[in-house]
């Protein structure tokens, strides 16, 4: 589904929205200084579009925009946050945030969560901005996880989308069984082992336990992630992944999918265009949700999301306020999302999507009202140390899974030095 209206009828419908909620009140003046990590161009030219319209409403508001490269942000985030604040800044979701909450560096926003156009159109991404039961920012978008399957394959093995872990290990060894390896995957960079780990986790205890262990609350050692695992291992001792994947990239292991020598790909939705550039059709891909494991744990989802806070510090939080409402709503979300903009999906449930099946399927699938959670990614969600162990400690598990006691053992070294 594509929204007709145009971006600049959009533009005034938000306006309109704008000019309504402030019709009682004062006209937006004085500075707004934004600092964007979107220095990549199309992202930049996106979100500065988006500030101008803004400034359009607002014209007695002087608004200052500064862009920052993305990896120097995340050094210079914390001195900014601290010595010179703006009034509105760029970042990420969940566990990502959790520092510059904990040190008071974040405005609590938990009044704009309670109105109810955020309240009732955002609810599959309050738990993302969440933290001790306030929210501290606004997502501005997401993309989806989930797997990508080769439809031609499971149509010629009699084979359909499947909705429980036992379907998927039955079709698994029918694809076997014919010469086919269930997943492609390439771990040579390890962040590719970190979201099977995080599917069968939240899948086998759900999205509460998962952020249990990525604030370092349960051991590794504990007898649930070994379930964990143990689930995990009924794969690998299937013969389920490609083989030597240690030695590829995530975009090396892309031909064993586009040859048919693999069917499927656990995978966020930026695997979709490399797919059809080598030349498959959407008609011979398709995208399914990662099955349940254990019943009754609700469906949570992996879903990277960026998001605007308020720093503390900040001087007109009136103004940004007002501006984070202008952000999520439903226009806005239509706009800078769309494929000519971020190419991704808007947070909020009443936007309008591009013409794209994936995006409609993940759309649909995050935009739940009653979602189980959306994560944000293994080395998102967990500290930076323990994520890279842990995933060095997954790449490890899927090539000689008898080592799992000694791969645990260390992990909960590294748990307990990280989170002392």
């Amino acid at each position: 589904m594509r929204s007709t209206l145009t971006a600049s009828a959009l533009a005034l419908t938000a306006a309109f929205a704008a000019s309504t909620a402030f019709a009682q009140g004062d006209a937006l003046s004085g500075d707004l200084k934004i600092f964007l990590d979107t220095s990549n161009p199309a992202p930049r030219a996106t979100m500065e579009a988006m500030i101008d319209r803004f400034g359009e409403m607002h014209p007695e508001l002087n608004i200052e925009t500064t862009v920052i490269d993305r990896e120097a942000y995340k050094t210079q985030i914390r001195n900014f946050l601290t010595a010179d604040a703006p009034d509105v800044a760029t970042w990420y979701a969940a566990n990502r945030m959790r520092p510059y909450v904990e040190a008071g560096l974040f405005e609590d926003v938990s009044d704009l969560w309670a109105e109810p156009e955020i309240a009732d159109n955002l609810a599959s991404t309050k738990g993302a901005m969440t933290i001790d039961g306030k929210q501290w920012g606004v997502p501005y978008t997401y993309y989806q996880w989930g797997i990508y399957y080769r439809k031609d394959l499971y149509d010629q093995y009699g084979l359909s989308e499947p909705a429980t872990f036992d379907e998927m290990k039955s079709n698994c060894q029918t694809l076997l069984d014919n010469g086919v390896k269930c997943y492609t995957i390439g771990t040579k960079f390890l962040w590719t082992a970190g979201g099977w780990f995080d599917y069968l986790n939240l899948r086998t205890h759900g999205y509460d336990f998962h952020m249990e262990m990525a604030a370092g609350e349960v051991p590794w050692t504990d007898d649930r992630v070994r379930q964990t695992f143990a689930n995990w291992r009924e794969l690998i001792d299937m013969g389920a992944y490609v083989d030597n994947h240690q030695n590829y990239s995530w975009q090396e292991a892309l031909p064993f999918m586009v040859n048919g020598d693999a069917a499927a790909y656990l995978m966020g939705n930026f695997a979709v265009a490399p797919l059809r550039e080598a030349g498959l059709s959407d008609d011979q891909i398709d995208f399914y949700q990662f099955p349940a494991i254990t019943e009754g744990v609700e469906m949570a989802e992996d879903a990277p999301t960026d998001t605007f806070h308020i720093p503390a510090n900040a001087s007109n939080k009136e103004a940004a306020r007002e501006f984070l409402r202008f952000v999520v709503s439903a226009e806005e979300q239509t706009i800078i999302n769309n494929g000519e903009n971020l190419g991704q999906l808007p947070v909020n449930a009443s936007a309008s999507i591009d013409d794209d099946k994936f995006l409609e399927q993940g759309f649909a699938m995050l935009s739940s009202n009653s979602p189980g959670g959306v994560a944000q990614f293994f080395d998102r969600d967990f500290p930076a140390e323990m994520a890279a162990e842990a995933m060095q400690g997954f790449q490890e598990f899927m090539v000689f899974p008898d080592n799992l006691d000694d791969i645990l053992a260390r992990l909960e070294q590294v748990r307990e030095r990280v989170y002392k």
